[in-house]
């Protein structure tokens, strides 16, 4: 438990959470620790995207959602501050809160020049969250949309699955043979290691489909503690490959968190 100083704000606002204030910048969160001095950097717990800060009587007031680096007023290192966004509106004082993580999160991210071009709507991406959503619990889901550009790509795995902490990151589009599909070696450059079994799962299923399925060369694998599955870019495709290692995601997550039973019969 810490103490939160806070100055009033309607709920849905989302705002820095740092152990000072930072330059140029309100504070309006600053985690505080005996006598009501500043707590050192190292001394803020680590709060990844899905984490909500909850009062004695177990009301959320507020959620992790992102993380962002902002100047400091101490020297010339920057804060790397969580942000949270108020889920009750909130009035000026302080308030002992408890961060819990009640839930997964997931980070669907949708690969699509003529997306990214405002030319085709994305019906993959949400189609990602609802299959989700109905086999896990989520404290957080967000879409991001991205062009056929794999710099671009392995920037944003990285940063979602060490700097954010996201449980789950799912990938749509660019898992073919065209010029600009390069989902899958983007991917493979990031991953600490792959998980063949989910793609072999997924291939299965796809060729009862159609024998055209055998040009997909989606991969999947872990970074940090984050699953990362790559996943064709129609909205059919995409639920006939996530339904196929849906069953497996529960467990898979588990022991990536450190889970110490024994895996029964897998």
């Amino acid at each position: 438990m810490f103490t939160v100083k806070l100055q009033a704000c309607p709920a849905g606002t989302t705002l820095p959470l740092a152990v000072s204030a930072p330059a140029g910048c309100t504070a309006h969160l600053v985690v505080s620790g005996r006598k009501g001095q500043p707590c050192p950097p190292a001394a803020l717990p680590v709060l990844p995207v899905g984490t909500g800060l909850y009062d004695e009587s177990g009301t959320e007031h507020l959620r992790i959602t992102g993380h962002v680096w902002l100047p400091s007023r101490q020297g010339n290192q920057a804060l790397f501050c969580p942000l949270a966004t108020a889920r009750t509106d909130l009035p000026v004082g302080t308030m002992a809160l408890t961060a819990m993580k009640n839930g997964l999160s997931l980070a669907r991210i949708t690969l699509s020049d003529k997306g990214f071009n405002g030319l085709r709507e994305d019906q993959s991406g949400p189609a990602i969250e609802e299959l989700v959503k109905g086999a896990l619990t989520l404290a957080c889901a967000q879409g991001f949309l991205l062009p056929d550009e794999p710099d671009a790509l392995r920037s944003l795995l990285t940063r979602l699955a060490l700097d954010e902490g996201y449980d789950l990151i799912i990938t749509t589009g660019g898992t073919g043979v065209g010029p600009r599909d390069t989902t899958p070696q983007a991917t493979s450059r990031v991953l600490d290691y792959t998980l063949p079994g989910f793609s072999q799962a997924m291939m299965q299923v796809s060729l009862e489909k159609t024998p055209k399925a055998a040009i997909s060369r989606a991969v999947c694998g872990v970074i940090g503690q984050s699953l990362v599955i790559n996943l064709p870019g129609s909205r059919r495709a995409v639920i006939e490959n996530l339904e196929a290692v849906l069953p497996a995601l529960a467990h898979t997550l588990d022991k990536l968190h450190g889970d110490p039973s024994d895996c029964g019969s897998c």
